[in-house]
C-alpha cells in the first residue's frame, strides 16, 4: 500500500402528503454501537501507543478524491478499490497538526453520542465550536475522512441524515408512483408542481437535489429505488454541469466511493434535455449558451470517465454537445411554448422511450 504523507488541506418530491423524516434503521442496516466504539477506540489506543513509544501520532485515511484509488463496476457505480492510497494525518506537521486535533475532537464527540445513543447533525457539530471549526466544510470533509477511516457509514456514527420537513411523496407510494423523476432545479420543479405533471401523465414521485444533490437527497432516491423498484429518470440541463449532476445519481462521486453501494442508482435513465432534442426541435440557437472554458474542461473531464465508455448513447449526446459547444437550460423549452415541457416533451418521451 503506497502511503503519502499531508501537511495539509433539499429534496422535494411531489404530491400533497407528506413523505416525513427517513430513520437511520431504513437507511441500510445499522452497525451495532459496540461495533462503532470499538473501532473509535482502536483509533485513540494506537495515538496512545505511539505516545508512549515517544513517537509522533498519526491518523491515516484513504486519498477519497484520487482517481487511482476508485475503480468503476457497472451495478454499483464509483467504488473505493480495498488497497487504496493512503495519507497521513500528523501531529508534528505544522500544516496538519490543527487537522489531526479536530478529528480527534470529533472523534470524541461521536463517541459520546453512541455511548447515550443521541444523534447530531453536521449542522449541530459546527455551530458547538464555530471558532475552532472554522467553516462548515472543514467539519464535513473531516466527517467523511473519520467515517471513510473506520469503514462505518455516516449514520452509523449518529451524525444525523433526516429528510428536510418539505419533502413530500405519493400516499401509497407501492401502488400508485409508477416511476420517480429528478428534477436538476426547483424553477423547474415548482413549475411541473404548478402543471400537476405527476398527476396528468402517471402518478410519480418527484424530486429536486436543487443541483448538485446532498447526502440525504442521494439516501432518499436510493431508498425509494430499493423499496419500489420503479425506474427512474433524470431532468437536467444540456450542459456539463448538468451531465455531472446525473451522473453523480446514477454512479455517485469520488469523494463519496467508499459508501457507494449505499448511495448510487445504477438504473437511472437520462431522459432530458438531451443535446440532441435542441436540433431536433429545432431550438433556436439564440436560446442558447456558449460554452465558457470551464464548461469545455468539465466536460472533457466526464468524457474521460471509465463509466461512460459503457454508455454509447451518453457519449454520443455528450459528442453532440461538443462539437456545438452550446448549452441549454430546461426552461429553454418555453421557447416553443410555455407549458411544452409538461404537456408535450416529457410525455411523449415517457411514452415513447426517449430515454437514454
Amino acid at each position: 500500500m503506497e502511503k503519502h504523507g499531508l501537511c495539509s488541506t433539499e429534496t422535494a418530491a411531489g404530491n400533497k402528503t407528506s413523505f416525513r423524516e427517513t430513520s437511520l434503521s431504513d437507511q441500510e442496516s445499522h452497525i451495532p454501537s459496540s461495533e462503532v466504539l470499538e473501532a473509535i477506540e482502536n483509533v485513540i489506543q494506537g495515538v496512545l501507543q505511539s505516545l508512549a513509544q515517544k513517537k509522533a501520532p498519526v491518523l491515516t485515511v484513504a486519498n477519497r478524491t484520487d482517481w487511482r484509488n476508485i475503480e468503476f463496476k457497472d451495478s454499483v457505480g464509483l467504488q473505493m478499490i480495498p488497497a487504496s492510497t493512503t495519507k497521513q494525518i500528523r501531529s508534528d506537521c505544522p500544516q496538519s497538526a490543527r487537522r489531526f486535533a479536530l478529528m480527534l475532537k470529533i472523534l470524541s464527540m461521536i463517541y459520546k453520542m453512541v455511548q447515550s445513543n443521541t444523534y447530531a447533525t453536521k449542522r449541530d457539530i459546527y455551530y458547538s465550536d464555530t471558532l475552532l471549526f472554522g467553516s462548515q466544510s472543514v467539519v464535513d470533509q473531516i466527517i467523511n475522512d473519520i467515517s471513510c477511516m473506520l469503514k462505518i457509514p455516516r449514520r452509523s456514527l449518529h451524525v444525523a441524515v433526516t429528510v428536510p420537513s418539505n419533502v413530500q411523496g405519493i400516499k401509497n407510494l407501492t401502488s400508485h408512483a409508477k416511476f420517480i423523476l429528478i428534477v436538476e432545479k426547483d424553477a423547474t420543479f415548482q413549475r411541473l408542481l404548478d402543471d400537476n405533471f405527476f398527476n396528468k401523465v402517471s402518478p410519480c414521485i418527484m424530486i429536486t437535489g436543487r443541483g448538485v444533490p446532498d447526502l440525504n437527497t442521494r439516501l432518499l432516491v436510493r431508498k425509494l429505488w430499493d423499496s419500489f423498484q420503479i425506474p427512474v429518470f433524470t431532468l437536467m440541463d444540456a450542459d456539463p454541469h448538468g451531465v455531472e449532476i446525473m451522473c453523480v445519481y446514477k454512479y455517485g462521486s469520488a469523494s463519496m466511493s467508499f459508501e457507494a453501494h449505499h448511495l448510487t442508482v445504477p438504473s437511472v435513465k437520462w431522459l432530458g434535455l438531451l443535446p440532441s432534442d435542441l436540433e431536433r426541435l429545432n431550438i433556436r440557437k439564440d436560446a442558447l449558451i456558449p460554452f465558457t472554458k470551464q464548461d469545455e474542461n468539465k466536460l472533457a473531464s466526464i468524457q474521460k470517465r471509465p463509466y461512460i465508455a459503457c454508455q454509447p448513447l451518453w457519449k454520443k449526446e455528450l459528442e453532440i454537445m461538443a462539437a456545438s459547444k452550446l448549452k441549454a437550460e430546461i426552461q429553454v423549452l418555453t421557447s416553443v411554448s410555455s407549458d411544452y415541457l409538461s404537456r408535450v416533451y416529457l410525455p411523449n418521451k415517457l411514452q415513447f422511450g426517449g430515454w437514454l
